[in-house]
């Protein structure tokens, strides 16, 4: 009990009693986010394709893996997939994959891949964790878009459509849901040094021409204000601001943390 006079510094985490769903949440920016998301109090169900590597960050935030193939028909709509999101409150949409070719070269099996997994797949959990949502009065939709959800580059059709997909798709989800204590944003970050990231240097060399020491510099900061990469904590702590009570009047957003690309 606090003694008269005096100011208790303890405060409740802001999350505390809600739960949260992250996909693509075994590594990279899902990881970072799963974590902060536990942090400030939320149960967090780590969904990914990687089923160890969603129970090591599940084990270790005290959260729930949950190892599901977003890209499985059968696995999007059964009845498993139904349950774990009608108590969500915190829906992440971060899942996400990259090919790199010119639009002549492009697999027209990789671009469905990536629209079903990076847009189709968002608008399936969506779908299926709003009813609860609405139910309840509350909550957050945060997907995980890009500065390509703002901005093209060349060699990235299948990407830079999918994620200018999900920004409309937020922006509807924001419209539908605001009379229901529902937000909808999009978080926009330039390059992340994530897994992701790292594996394009090889394929960003292949495509340009260049040396693969060169991309980073030529290809991949050359828009952006700050010669750096986003750190997975830097995109976590946006996402946690927008799942919280603070950003209860945020929503139809898009924030960008791209070094200043976006501002040319």
């Amino acid at each position: 009990m606090t003694e008269p006079g005096t100011v208790s510094l303890a405060i409740e985490p802001s999350l505390s009693g809600r739960r949260a769903l992250v996909t693509g949440g075994a590594s990279g920016i899902g990881a970072a986010i799963a974590c902060s998301l536990a942090a400030q109090g939320a149960h967090v169900v780590v969904a990914d394709l990687d089923g160890e590597g969603a129970a090591e960050v599940a084990k270790l935030i005290g959260g729930t893996p949950w190892q599901v193939d977003l890209l499985d028909p059968e696995a999007r709509i059964d009845s498993v997939l139904a349950a774990e999101l009608s108590a969500v409150d915190i829906l992440v949409n971060n899942a996400g994959i990259q090919r790199i070719n010119p639009i002549q070269d492009f697999d027209p099996d990789d671009f469905r891949r990536i629209l079903s997994l990076m847009l189709e797949a968002p608008f399936l959990l969506i779908r299926a964790a709003l009813p609860g949502m609405y139910e309840r009065n509350f909550g957050r939709i945060i997907n995980v878009s890009s500065v390509h959800g703002l901005r093209a580059s060349a060699f990235k059709s299948a990407y830079v459509a999918a994620k200018h997909g999900l920004e409309g798709l937020s922006k509807v989800t924001a419209l539908e849901g605001g009379a229901h204590g529902v937000t909808s944003n999009c978080v926009n970050p330039g390059y992340v040094r994530t897994p992701l990231v790292e594996k394009q240097l090889a394929e960003q060399a292949a495509v340009h021409g260049i040396a693969e020491s060169e991309v980073l510099e030529r290809v991949m900061l050359t828009e952006s204000a700050i010669k750096r990469l986003v750190e997975p904590d830097e995109v976590a702590s946006l996402v946690t601001w927008l799942a919280s009570d603070h950003a209860a009047m945020v929503t139809g957003a898009s924030y960008t943390m791209d070094g200043g690309w976006s501002a040319r």
